[in-house]
């Protein structure tokens, strides 16, 4: 997988996708500081998420921003995105790899190295840590700290996805500390100082 530096954040839709979204993604991408986008929607039926699936893919491809499905392969697959993100409790990575081949799969570790080590073992494309901060996205049951990154940097050589609660105030230790991309959600789409364009800005 190719890692721009400068194109450090992995932004995570919102929980709701209303009608005004789509303009305020196209401006965020534009930015050219995103890599990947993931499509987050726990409430959504199968059929609204392949809609409004096909909306996204084209925003993404035109400013060649990765396409990622939360939790569902068989959406992945449908939707021919670039790749698919799956948590501890989701299918496993092996069977996922069959359906899907050659790609992204991510995986969430939360905050353990033994998990890490074994997503890594099977061929994960990329390690998600957190939370490092609270987050009003969803409730946090696991806290990373930068020593965690710092020992699983050590040992894995697998891009590293930080998450939990980043904004314009917390990035710049992560990045530091060698997290390659930054999950970063509520900051963008639900700041009430800042726009989704004004709040990506803020992100050097």
């Amino acid at each position: 997988m190719r890692i721009n530096k400068k194109k450090f954040i992995y932004l995570i839709s919102p929980n709701k996708i209303k009608n005004s979204f789509y303009t305020d993604l196209e401006s965020v991408l534009k930015s050219k500081k995103v890599s990947f986008f993931q499509l987050r929607l726990k409430k959504e039926n199968s059929k609204k998420k392949l809609f409004i699936g096909k909306k996204i893919k084209k925003i993404c491809k035109k400013y060649k921003v990765k396409f990622l499905i939360n939790d569902d392969v068989f959406l992945t697959k449908k939707l021919d995105a670039d790749g698919c993100h799956l948590g501890q409790n989701d299918m496993k990575l092996v069977k996922a790899r069959i359906l899907i081949k050659k790609k992204i799969i991510g995986i969430t570790c939360h905050n353990s190295i033994k998990l890490a080590k074994l997503a890594n073992q099977d061929g994960a494309d990329y390690l998600a840590l957190g939370a490092f901060n609270s987050s009003k996205t969803k409730r946090i049951k696991f806290r990373a700290n930068i020593n965690l990154l710092k020992r699983v940097k050590k040992v894995i050589n697998a891009p590293i996805v930080a998450i939990g609660g980043i904004d314009s105030k917390n990035y710049k230790k992560l990045l530091l500390n060698n997290a390659t991309f930054l999950a970063i959600s509520g900051y963008i789409w639900n700041n009430k100082k800042l726009k989704p364009l004004e709040a990506i800005k803020k992100l050097k």
